[in-house]
């Protein structure tokens, strides 16, 4: 207690009111200490002290207790994958003036949301056959890309949504799928946020909203496409690098014997900060900084324990792909992303590709055959393991899995005046794309939308990124209307609706 003393020191030779009232208050963790000095008026109450958050409870009966937000970085094509277009093949080489669907270019859809310019457009107006054969798969009948051969096998247990849209045509749309909002509109919570800002702890151990893969680039988004915002620092996504030998830096296994030695470290450290939430009792920050600490040394024994993939039997392992050197890396991912929802984990959020990793993850614009051909087979046969793993252990009824990518590619060919060099690539097309969900009381083997036969607009019960949103919300019972923070205006098209012709 002595160096914690010395951070405040003595008025006239006499212990300060301020101090003693923190000495005393330590053993009760600041909290009745924080009411006391707002009742003599030495602290002021917050803007928005009367202001109740959300109670952890839903706001109707849930079908869904977590979510698994699987989401591909770069902009995946999705001609290419789960809504091939034959049109494509058959007028390849040809612009689509002289096609039979020369009005797509012309549509309303193009003038009025998105930002992207027309001359943009006619640079790109010369089709690109498809790079990949597709086939129909299951009962169900779904089109999926042959690039998919163990995901195709899941299609009976998913559903399509074929016609999603957003705004943004430059990577700042990871950041968009993701808060609803393009940069120059002002940061606002990402949907993993509002899930644990709504809903409460299923494990005091581990974060509720946990992050596994890059994150995006500080151009797309970067943290904020995980962040809290304006609900507070403590409704963050947590990253946690998927590594056994390294979890943590904080957590490592050669420091096993050091426990007693964190322990105290931790204490003082709590102490230290205690003291700073009497002399600023309503910063935000400072008591998700209290929480954090709390929770980093609890997750010391917990989150070790979610690396050892040893302890799978060997057809789990197998099913992940953990022996390929191909799959391994992305397996693992999938496979910590199951055992952290069989943890307790509400929101876990699973990135994929990336601007600035290898080929720029999958953003095509030259040789898309290749860089997806390379791609997918990273990532089929865990996407599909996790899909199997989830339905045999009875978790996907009350599991929601999410796939998305921040927009489509255009279904024409690239062209860079001053870059000779793209070749075969699509560029970015935020005006039609496919998402897609399965569990967590959505329907199995539907699809629900559509786009024109080029795959340029989203035409059919078209839905802009809000209501994957919404649809995630209410499958976890909570409205986010009643979510409302007071002073923060949102949109009405922020909120999103419930795709209900998808909801079982």
């Amino acid at each position: 207690m002595k160096q914690v003393k010395q951070l405040f020191g003595n008025c006239c030779g006499r212990i300060n009111r301020r101090t003693f009232l923190a000495d005393s208050g330590l053993g009760f963790t600041g909290l009745v200490l924080g009411s006391m000095l707002q009742r003599d008026g030495i602290a002021r109450a917050a803007t928005l002290a009367n202001w109740a958050p959300p109670d952890g409870k839903p706001h109707f009966p849930p079908k869904a207790k977590s979510v698994i937000w699987i989401f591909m970085l770069g902009g995946v094509s999705h001609v290419e994958t789960f809504d091939p277009k034959p049109a494509l093949s058959k007028y390849g080489g040809k612009t689509i003036g002289e096609t039979p669907y020369r009005g797509v270019l012309q549509s309303p859809l193009i003038k009025n949301h998105v930002n992207a310019t027309m001359e943009e457009r006619k640079l790109m107006q010369t089709l690109l056959p498809l790079q990949v054969g597709y086939r129909k798969h299951g009962q169900s009948g779904v089109e999926i890309s042959d690039w998919f051969p163990h995901f195709a096998e899941c299609v009976d247990d998913v559903a399509f949504i074929r016609s999603t849209w957003t705004t943004d045509n430059d990577h700042g749309a990871q950041l968009q799928f993701h808060t609803g909002r393009q940069f120059f509109q002002g940061f606002y919570p990402s949907v993993g946020s509002w899930v644990h800002y709504g809903l409460g702890t299923l494990n005091e151990n581990l974060p509720q909203f946990v992050v596994l893969g890059p994150v995006p680039a500080t151009n797309c988004g970067g943290s904020a496409a995980i962040s809290g915002n304006y609900l507070g620092p403590e409704h963050n996504g947590v990253p946690l690098l998927v590594d056994p030998e390294h979890p943590l830096p904080f957590a490592r296994p050669e420091r096993a014997a050091y426990k007693g030695e964190q322990k105290d470290e931790f204490e003082f450290v709590q102490q230290l900060n205690q003291l700073d939430s009497v002399v600023y009792p309503n910063d935000s920050a400072l008591r998700a900084r209290i929480k954090s600490y709390e929770l980093a040394f609890r997750m010391q024994a917990t989150v070790p324990e979610l690396f050892k993939f040893e302890e799978e039997n060997a057809e789990t392992r197998s099913m992940y792909g953990l022996e390929q050197e191909e799959t391994k890396t992305f397996g693992q991912i999938c496979l910590t992303a199951r055992r952290l929802v069989e943890q307790g984990v509400r929101f876990v959020q699973v990135f994929h590709g990336g601007i600035g990793t290898e080929n720029n993850g999958w953003d095509a614009h030259s040789e898309l055959k290749e860089n997806h051909t390379k791609l997918a087979a990273r990532v089929d046969q865990p996407i599909a393991a996790l899909l199997r793993d989830l339905k045999q252990r009875g978790m996907l009824d009350d599991t929601l899995v999410v796939w998305a990518t921040e927009f489509g590619r255009s279904p024409g060919v690239e062209v860079r005046p001053n870059d000779a060099t793209a070749k075969n690539g699509r560029d970015h097309h935020p005006f039609a794309f496919t998402t897609w969900m399965a569990g967590g009381g959505i329907k199995p083997g539907v699809v629900h939308g559509a786009t024109d036969e080029l795959g340029f607009h989203a035409v059919e019960n078209r839905h802009y990124v809000t209501d994957i949103h919404a649809t995630v919300l209410h499958q976890l019972g909570l409205d986010p209307r009643r979510l409302e923070v007071p002073g923060q205006k949102r949109l009405e098209i922020d909120f999103g609706a419930p795709i209900k012709e998808i909801i079982a």
